[in-house]
């Protein structure tokens, strides 16, 4: 019977046989992905008509940066992709990137969108607004802050907490009111929810539209692929019935989160993953 160490071995030794012959030369860049498939298609695809470099993804929503360490020197990621400047924090933290000194890198991304040292590079920057019924709120101004006030009792929508989404704003709140109202804050946006968190950022403009709720907080993003859903054309219904809200347009400013890329510690195809990585930022 095999070990805990005999079935890692040959499920790596199957993975690398299964791996197609380009895949071990230059000609392929291997991608970690957070951000799924069909938002990064288009680029990659872009990618291999100028350049002749194919790509290989694998996608999951989460433990790539804990599989990458895992795999140590065996591991085939070239490039690993996030949805959030905490999995390229994480990333660097983890020891499963490696420093890139790149000036088309440099000249492309303003420095306050990479790391000093030259673990991640951030690619795209997505807002954290609020989707406001357009039949039941009025108000064209809501910060942050609102969301506490009792007179949202009963009225929000919202996923996990746990999200990493969700998490970053957190962050964000706790950066700017400290730590104790920050905690307040918290009690008083979950006492304002009108039913336990679930589903992703479409579902809460879902709800928004079945008079569940009357605000939901989401990416930006969403509005557009629900208005542009011809495969579930009810989405585009739902973004009818909101308009988008940015908090504290005239204070400290709408959260934005960082999406960003990383070449990974081990990357056995480093030239075209850099390639990949300049063509992307």
């Amino acid at each position: 019977m095999l070990g805990a160490a005999g079935a890692v071995a040959l499920g790596l030794a199957a993975f690398f046989t299964a791996v197609p012959a380009d895949s071990q030369s230059g000609s392929v860049v291997n991608i970690y992905s957070y951000r799924e498939p069909v938002l990064i298609d288009p680029l990659l695809k872009a990618f291999t008509a100028k350049t002749g470099i194919k790509t290989k993804v694998i996608f999951a929503k989460a433990g790539l940066t804990e599989r990458m360490a895992a795999e140590g020197q065996n591991s085939p990621a070239d490039v690993l992709l996030t949805v959030d400047i905490g999995r390229l924090a994480e990333a660097k933290s983890k020891g499963v990137s490696q420093p890139l000194t790149s000036k088309a890198l440099t000249e492309s991304i303003p420095a306050a969108y990479r790391d000093p040292d030259g673990h991640w590079f951030g690619v795209s920057m997505r807002a954290r607004v609020i989707y406001a019924s357009k039949e039941r709120v009025k108000q064209t101004a809501i910060s942050y802050e609102d969301l506490a006030d009792p007179k949202w009792k009963g009225k929000i929508c919202s996923r996990s907490a746990q999200h990493t989404y969700n998490l970053g704003l957190i962050a964000s709140i706790i950066a700017h009111m400290g730590e104790a109202k920050a905690e307040a804050w918290l009690r008083g946006f979950k006492a304002n929810l009108a039913r336990k968190p679930a589903g992703g950022d479409r579902e809460q403009v879902r709800d928004v539209f079945a008079g569940r709720c009357d605000i939901a907080i989401g990416n930006t993003y969403y509005m557009a692929a629900m208005q542009r859903n011809k495969k579930n054309p009810e989405q585009q219904k739902w973004a009818a019935a909101v308009r988008i809200i940015f908090p504290n347009v005239t204070g400290r400013g709408t959260h934005v989160n960082l999406s960003g890329m990383v070449l990974a510690k081990y990357a056995p195809h480093k030239a075209a993953a850099i390639k990949l990585m300049e063509f992307l930022a």
